[in-house]
């Protein structure tokens, strides 16, 4: 094998494979520079270094094999030769950081390293960590908000916030009256390591008292993926040079409240009152409740002393929180384990909360559930990964991806759940925890692998549909006008006020006016429907959904006698950039090009849906909503006659007037600010505005080419009765990629798709890598520190198999067209449509698929049957 071994003598040995060895004594910086070159130009595999080497670089400490792995993309291991193979294996499935980076680097490793299942997720802090600047341990659960007023300027606002819940999983040591700690200590190593495969977190860290004395500890964390509602945690340590006193203390504290997006921090947090403390020697139980939502979160604990009786256990109360305090006499060199696990439950105001009794509270080790976890975890697996050749980092990150979308959602944390997935995920705060459009990027995911998620998910929706048409009504409108951001009722939840962290002042939130968003839900809903031919579900509440919302933009439509088209006017598109016109008094723009082609596929899609539903069916959800005949055809002529903006090269107008707006000095701002995705923000400090000039936050008009093909980008266009030339999507994208400062993660993965849609194939895979990269290397500076990005995540997922494979399950029939990056030798996944499973093969010369029923596929627009389980393959 062609690898290369560095041995460590207080210098760096390198033997290459050449048998030549050499010394490295230059600077660090020029020694990584040297060995990174050296082994992409001399093509070497990988390698083994016989210890962690541990340096810092750009103020964060790195682990040598680590991070030659990720600079070269080739596997290299700690350890002997002969580890070689087997440590290779693990590096796609071990993320892993070294150190401690306090602040918003640390923010954003604990994001990452979070465990959950659906129900819920806990930031990968230590069992230590306080709330503080440097840490943020927090435990989220699905669908937990509260309201709070704060007062801002000279008026109070009102903000429904994802609550930090009480944290059950606080374990540390007191010697000498000194609490031992990450923070307060001095830390002789850290190692945080996550195991992808079954959700497990580990720490591994040595710290050492004022006094000199060290303690090694080892923790361990996982929320069980099998029995949603616990979750375990695992310390050990062990004395290293002494022996004497210590008290190993375990905490259930109620004292928490929300801290994790800095911007926020300034409004009112507090969202928990404790009402019922019980401790009975080994288990305690903590309700606390929300104080506007009045949602009671429900959790006990079960603490383990793994070699040693609790029989000297002490409890110590106070006013919120309960104490488990275990002295000990320790001895050097011994390891001493305690472990809990916690049992976690949220009733809503109208639930009957369970009286407990701490005596019948019995719960699994730490072993039982992990064991059960690794069971579940491994069927998910089986369901949703995505396995490539020829790219070990891409191969990492996609199950680094896989990962926190099953954090976010999965088939048990959701099941009885009236939640969909936030923004964040079950990760951090920003956005409040909201519920956005980002569900459009998201749940193909889940359509593909899981389908049986979607529809409590979809039904989150539709639970809150009085509520969209009630927001709809109230400002003049028909049907349901789902919010721009949603959590418990399905109200409104933008922002009136939004603070801009560069200025630091307070301006007027317009957000709310993206009314596209009812646009994703209803392609959510005919994606689920298409793909499931869940009728049942349609027929309860798809259906009703999809006419509710099209009786919104029809009464939104307005006709034109000048034009003699229809407009649809106070709008705001994905770009978000551009909430007016400039100088102009009214909020909100005309004629949005994707929201305006949205509306076109849906008016159709209706007409289509009608069709395949018996008359009397059809008839008795248009009573229901009073979408009756008459209407349906005024939605007919409407799609035929919404108005566009497109100029002579075929490049479609964001919006009414966006050709008129200033271009931008988009040099002088790089140069200026380096970092510029927040353009919108930086105009504003400089007394600006964004809807002055040609500049997007993210795509816009280009967004109904990635929830379409271009041939049904086309027949809209045509049905409208626009001429556009033959390359008309390259002439938009040239256009847009041009004025666009990608300060959403999403932007990269719409751009990635156009590109390799025109044939711009190195455009394409570098958009896609800087997306793919782009919560792993928090590109947006910090923002990863708030929660993942589940959107962009769930969109690297998809591209690899849609843009990549050349899969597009929108046609009748489930369809192929291959276009494998060149990076990639090969791709294997499965997927799930209509019942039937499908296990996918594709290198750069065949594809192979297996079903489990005899069904039909196009590839390469040719129709080929494939026979139930046994395996089909095509030369192309």
């Amino acid at each position: 094998m062609y690898h290369i071994r560095i041995e460590t003598t207080g210098q760096w040995v390198v033997h290459w494979p050449n048998g030549n060895t050499e010394i490295l004594s230059a600077s660090l910086n020029e020694c990584l520079s040297y060995l990174t070159k050296e082994i992409k130009t001399q093509s070497i595999e990988g390698g083994t270094i016989d210890q962690e080497i541990l340096f810092e670089k750009d103020g964060q400490t790195f682990e040598l094999a680590q991070y030659l792995t990720e600079e070269t993309n080739r596997p290299f291991v700690c350890g002997k030769a002969t580890d070689f193979d087997t440590k290779a294996k693990q590096i796609p499935w071990n993320i892993e950081y070294y150190g401690y980076n306090p602040e918003k680097n640390e923010y954003s490793q604990e994001s990452l390293l979070t465990v959950g299942n659906g129900f819920i997720g806990l930031r990968g802090t230590t069992p230590e960590m306080e709330i503080s600047d440097n840490n943020y341990p927090a435990l989220y659960l699905a669908g937990l908000y509260n309201e709070v007023g704060s007062q801002v300027a000279d008026k109070t606002i009102y903000n429904e916030d994802f609550v930090n819940a009480p944290n059950l999983q606080k374990m540390y040591l007191v010697l000498d009256d000194q609490r031992i700690d990450i923070e307060n200590n001095q830390i002789l190593y850290m190692k945080r390591q996550l195991n992808l495969k079954n959700g497990l977190l580990s720490f591994y860290y040595t710290l050492q008292s004022d006094d000199g004395k060290k303690i090694a500890i080892q923790t361990k964390k996982i929320a069980n993926m099998e029995n949603v509602h616990q979750y375990a945690v695992s310390y050990s340590f062990t004395p290293l040079n002494f022996s004497g006193e210590v008290t190993f203390i375990s905490e259930a504290d109620g004292d928490v409240y929300n801290y994790n997006v800095e911007r926020y921090r300034s409004l009112s947090s507090r969202h928990l009152q404790v009402s019922k403390l019980q401790a009975d020697k080994d288990v305690v139980s903590l309700l606390a409740k929300t104080n506007t939502s009045n949602i009671t979160v429900s959790q006990q604990a079960k603490l383990r002393g793994c070699q040693h009786s609790l029989d000297d256990l002490v409890i110590e109360k106070q006013s919120n929180k309960v104490m488990q305090k275990v002295p000990l006499t320790v001895k050097k060199q011994k390891t001493y384990t305690f472990e809990k696990t916690v049992l976690v439950n949220q009733y809503r105001k109208e639930d009957k909360v369970a009286d407990i009794d701490l005596q019948a509270v019995t719960l699994p080790t730490f072993n039982e559930c992990l064991q059960a976890s690794n069971k579940a975890w491994e069927n998910l697996w089986e369901k949703a990964g995505i396995h490539i050749t020829g790219d070990l980092m891409s191969q990492k990150l996609l199950n680094l991806h896989t990962y926190h979308l099953l954090v976010s959602a999965s088939p048990k944390g959701n099941q009885g759940l009236d939640a969909s997935v936030a923004a964040r995920g079950l990760h951090g705060e920003a956005y409040r925890g909201h519920i956005f459009w980002d569900e459009l990027f998201i749940f193909p995911f889940y359509i593909l692998h899981f389908p049986e998620i979607i529809k409590p998910l979809l039904l989150y929706r539709y639970n809150r549909l009085e509520m969209a048409k009630k927001e709809a009504k109230e400002v003049g409108y028909q049907g349901a006008m789902f919010p721009w951001q949603s959590s418990l009722d399905g109200s409104e939840q933008s922002q009136d006020l939004h603070l801009n962290p560069i200025s630091g002042t307070w301006k007027k939130d317009n957000s709310r006016l993206q009314r596209h968003i009812s646009l994703a839900i209803a392609y959510n809903i005919w994606l689920y429907w298409h793909n499931t031919q869940d009728i049942s579900f349609m027929k309860d509440y798809g259906l009703e959904m999809l006419l509710e919302i099209a009786l919104f933009w029809e009464s939104a439509a307005v006709y034109n006698p000048t034009t003699k088209r229809y407009d649809i006017d106070h709008v705001m598109g994905p770009d978000e950039f551009h909430e007016s016109y400039p100088e102009a008094k009214e909020s909100g723009l005309k004629n949005n090009a994707y929201t305006n082609m949205m509306v076109v596929w849906l008016f159709e899609e209706i007409a289509r849906i009608k069709n395949e539903f018996s008359t009397t069916d059809f008839a008795t959800i248009q009573k229901k909503t009073g979408v009756n005949d008459q209407l349906l055809e005024k939605m007919d002529e409407i799609k035929r006659q919404l108005s566009l903006e497109i100029d002579n090269k075929g490049v479609i107008a964001q919006f009414d007037g966006y050709f008129e707006l200033k271009d931008l000095d988009w040099q002088h701002y790089k140069q200026e600010y380096g970092n510029i995705y927040r353009m919108d923000r930086i105009l504003n400090a400089e007394g600006k505005s964004a809807d002055d000039y040609k500049v997007a936050k993210q795509a816009d008009s280009l967004m109904i080419f990635y929830n379409f093909s271009k041939e049904q980008v086309s027949t809209i266009l045509k049905d409208l009765d626009y001429q556009v030339p033959a390359d008309y999507v390259q002439k938009n994208l040239n256009y847009y990629l041009a004025r666009t400062s990608h300060g959403s993660t999403l932007s990269r993965v719409v751009h990635a798709q156009l590109a390799a849609m025109v044939g711009d194939q190195d455009l394409s895979w570098q958009l896609y890598q800087e997306a793919l990269y782009s919560d792993y290397r928090d590109i947006q500076g910090g923002t990863t520190a708030e929660g993942i990005h589940a959107g962009v995540m769930a969109a690297t997922l998809y591209i690899p198999l849609t843009t990549f494979a050349g899969l597009d399950i929108r046609k009748d029939i489930i369809s192929f067209e291959p276009n494998l990056p060149q990076s990639w030798s090969s791709i294997q996944f499965s997927i799930t449509i209509r019942g039937i499973d499908f296990i996918i093969f594709v290198s750069h010369e065949t594809i192979s698929i297996t079903p489990t029923q005899t069904t039909f596929v196009e590839i390469n627009h040719e129709n080929v049957e494939l026979s139930a389980n046994e395996q089909t393959t095509i030369t192309y």
